[in-house]
């Protein structure tokens, strides 16, 4: 004799007024960077970005940049930077760059602060009909400037 098959309860079927509902919108306000010295961090991507430091407090620190877009730093005293390429980098921003711009975007990058990730060869930028290139700001969050012909 064989033991009988274990069943499992049927998810309900939801009701049809709930099926006619449309879901929230959801909209991304702004990303916010853990990091143990978001003042600098702040200063960083406000010359990046040519954006300025639009919120200074000890814990919290905003950018304001572009068309009003902000980027957010909030204390995090024990943060562990990335460690990208060689293991997990939590995550990253990509930046859309005009093509015939890589390479002053690039010098731009590195003057203000930022740390390349990989290699790079700057006569493969206006080769490759796309691309990018990773960097770390100075807590080590990756970010990359990318491009499309």
């Amino acid at each position: 004799m064989s033991e009988p098959t274990p069943t499992t309860p049927e998810t309900p079927e939801p009701p049809p007024e709930a099926r006619l509902r449309r879901p929230p919108r959801i909209v991304l306000d702004y990303p916010v960077f853990d990091t143990a010295q978001p003042a600098s961090d702040a200063r960083f991507w406000a010359d990046l970005l040519h954006g300025v430091v639009s919120r200074d407090e000890p814990d919290w620190h905003e950018v304001t940049y572009g068309n009003g877009e902000r980027l957010c730093f909030q204390l995090a005293p024990r943060h562990a930077s990335p460690d990208w390429p060689h293991g997990q980098q939590q995550v990253h921003l990509d930046f859309v760059v005009d093509p015939d711009a890589v390479s002053a975007a690039h010098r731009h990058a590195l003057a203000v602060g930022a740390r390349l990730l990989h290699p790079h060869d700057e006569s493969d930028v206006g080769a490759a009909e796309s691309g990018f290139i990773a960097y770390a700001d100075p807590s080590g969050h990756p970010f990359c400037l990318c491009w499309r012909q």
